[in-house]
């Protein structure tokens, strides 16, 4: 009985064993420059924010409050970053389905309907979430997608 169990586990080990899978996540560099980005965007808009980057579960890696921005955007946006590592898409998204009456969102598990917040993709994957906070949403998104171009070199 112990010859043949042992004989079915090499078996099986031998068969090939189980291939992990390759994925890409968000190190110091990218983090940097994505800041950078960011920081240059809202220098040249003159406008002080808050900037957030979160990983693909939501977990904060990066947060950074302007001496001028409000002690309110600290929480907006982190939600708005969670909101696009969650779901994947713009935080604008959220936004636009409840000004179209989809109340449910306002139910779904981390949904933030606040533009400023993009998720962060590479090869089809969201890694994570960035966002800006502090200044008109949409000069919040366009903060964040500095921050994008300046990873991807657009």
């Amino acid at each position: 009985m112990f010859k043949l169990a042992a004989l079915l586990l090499a078996i099986g080990c031998a068969a090939g064993g189980a291939e992990l899978s390759t994925k890409k996540t968000l190190n110091l560099a990218a983090i940097k420059t994505m800041v950078a980005g960011a920081e240059a965007e809202a220098q040249k808009r003159n406008v002080q924010v808050t900037i957030c980057i979160v990983d693909d579960s939501g977990n904060l890696i990066f947060i950074e409050k302007a001496d001028g921005a409000g002690l309110n955007t600290l929480n907006f946006c982190q939600k708005k970053a969670r909101h696009c590592a969650y779901y994947g898409s713009p935080s604008k998204n959220a936004q636009e389905s409840l000004k179209n009456g989809n109340l449910g969102i306002l139910a779904y598990p981390n949904a933030f309907p606040n533009q400023g917040g993009l998720p962060i993709k590479a090869d089809g994957q969201t890694l994570g979430g960035i966002a800006a906070s502090g200044a008109a949403s949409e000069v919040d998104e366009a903060i964040a997608q500095a921050a994008l171009d300046a990873l991807f070199k657009k």
